[in-house]
């Protein structure tokens, strides 16, 4: 695997519930632009994909979430892109939205009964992150 096509992204719930997700940036030089997505992004070379979650939630929310408090919920491959881009994919809870400043895209806070709304709209991640936690039961 080329180290720049592996990524890890966090579906986060903020203290009451709700989901935590990234408006992007509608650029045409970014991946997916103007779609929703997950906090996240590249692995650097040598780095865990939970040390690299963590590090990126930081690092676009101005905001520490432990590495405990990640929960691995599966693994995404992008089988159309080439070469393939493979997501590692977590959730935390308890995020304090008030707290957070983002630093790329926007912070969008979705109530869980307004999921409905997002379809067509996520980044091919995000819609396999919530795919894996309704499965599990945790919408």
């Amino acid at each position: 695997m080329v180290d720049g096509r592996r990524f890890a992204g966090a579906l986060l719930f903020d203290t009451d519930g709700n989901f935590l997700l990234q408006q992007r940036d509608d650029k045409p030089d970014i991946l997916h632009p103007g779609r929703i997505g997950l906090f996240g992004g590249h692995q650097e070379p040598g780095e865990s994909p939970l040390e690299c979650v963590v590090r990126e939630v930081h690092e676009e929310l101005s905001h520490f979430v432990p590495a405990q408090h990640f929960r691995h919920i599966g693994t995404f491959s992008d089988g159309n892109s080439v070469p393939t881009r493979t997501v590692e994919l977590y959730s935390a809870a308890d995020v304090p939205a008030a707290k957070l400043v983002v630093t790329e895209g926007a912070l969008l806070i979705v109530p869980k009964g307004d999921i409905s709304a997002l379809t067509g709209r996520l980044t091919p991640s995000a819609a396999a992150a919530f795919e894996l936690i309704a499965a599990a039961g945790l919408t």
